[in-house]
């Protein structure tokens, strides 16, 4: 019994220096998040600023977010688009080609006219064209000025 006791006792600490050389151990230098995101930790969704707006009773500010219509490849594309827009007597304004924080051809409609698309409108227009996106982002442009 003393035989097999000192051969299990042997057979277990073979395991564990055989465990020990396939994977050793060691701890991982993990940056905080708090450095990853810095000056972006203020963020939050659309979504979750209305939220908290009704929750703390203030009216909702959506003067200074407008809503971007678009995401077409080429500028003939965008003419049936501000068609129908003016059709539906919302204001709007066609943005230039260049802009880096959009790819493509896009619209961006007035805060006084955003009120006039709903998710239905959206979705109708959606449906209509094949290649459209739609974005709420602020009026002034996505970089802070500095």
């Amino acid at each position: 019994m003393r035989w097999l006791f000192l051969l299990l006792l042997v057979l277990n600490v073979f395991y564990y220096i055989w465990h020990q050389q396939e994977a050793p151990l060691r701890a991982k230098d993990v940056t905080p998040l708090s450095l990853y995101r810095g000056s972006q930790q203020d963020i939050r969704l659309l979504s979750e600023t209305t939220d908290v707006a009704r929750d703390k009773g203030k009216p909702v500010q959506a003067d200074s977010n407008c809503l971007y219509l678009g995401g077409f490849p080429r500028q003939e594309a965008v003419q049936p688009l501000e068609r129908r827009l003016t059709g539906m007597e919302i204001k709007y304004q066609s943005l230039a080609k260049d802009l880096p924080e959009f790819a493509g051809y896009w619209v961006r409609v007035a805060p006084e006219s955003r009120r006039w698309l709903d998710d239905v409108q959206l979705q109708n227009l959606s449906r209509e064209f094949n290649e459209l996106k739609h974005k709420i982002m602020p009026c002034e442009g996505v970089a802070p000025a500095e």
